[in-house]
């Protein structure tokens, strides 16, 4: 049974990470995140879930307004092509549903299938927010601890900057 909000939250006070959630309605997309969010502080996350051709999982998480070159993304972490993983195996691997993925769903991971990889440029925000396993809470947490949490979670979480320019640092994005 995969952890529930309750559960989260649990863990990162056994942790002792300070945390502040808010609830709010459903959100599926970056635009409806902005528009329900209000003033919530800091940076504020988007997750993909992806499967490289070797079937290798990845859970790439970046600033929401991140440009990420899907098709060069590869190239960045030394993986085969991607695709987007289907909502059943984002279920079976990290136990939360489209629309609710999120870093903290590596609770769920037991097994250590999915690769965490941190866009780099968002840890400079303090607090992050992240859906806490489901769509309708965000929740606030310092870059350091998502660290310590994932960590504790048994993904030490691989930290790149896949957002931007190009994989050879020149600023220009491959065609």
């Amino acid at each position: 049974m995969p952890a529930a909000p309750e559960d989260l939250f649990a863990c990162l006070d056994r942790l002792g990470v300070p945390h502040r959630t808010v609830t709010h309605p459903p959100l599926f997309t970056v635009e409806e995140s902005r528009a329900l969010r209000g003033t919530i502080p800091g940076g504020h996350t988007k997750n993909l879930f992806l499967k490289d051709k070797r079937g290798t999982l990845f859970l790439v998480v970046a600033l929401e307004d991140a440009v990420i070159d899907l098709k060069g993304l590869h190239r960045r972490l030394d993986a085969g092509r991607f695709s987007f993983g289907s909502a059943e195996l984002l279920q079976e691997a990290l136990g939360v549903m489209p629309g609710s993925v999120t870093p903290f769903a590596a609770i769920n991971d037991t097994g250590g299938r999915v690769t965490v990889v941190l866009d780099e440029p968002m840890l400079a925000y303090d607090p992050l927010n992240c859906h806490p396993l489901v769509n309708t809470m965000t929740t606030a947490i310092a870059p350091g601890d998502l660290v310590r949490f994932l960590r504790h979670t048994g993904h030490e979480p691989r930290l790149a900057t896949v957002s931007g320019g190009s994989p050879d640092g020149s600023g220009e994005r491959p065609d």
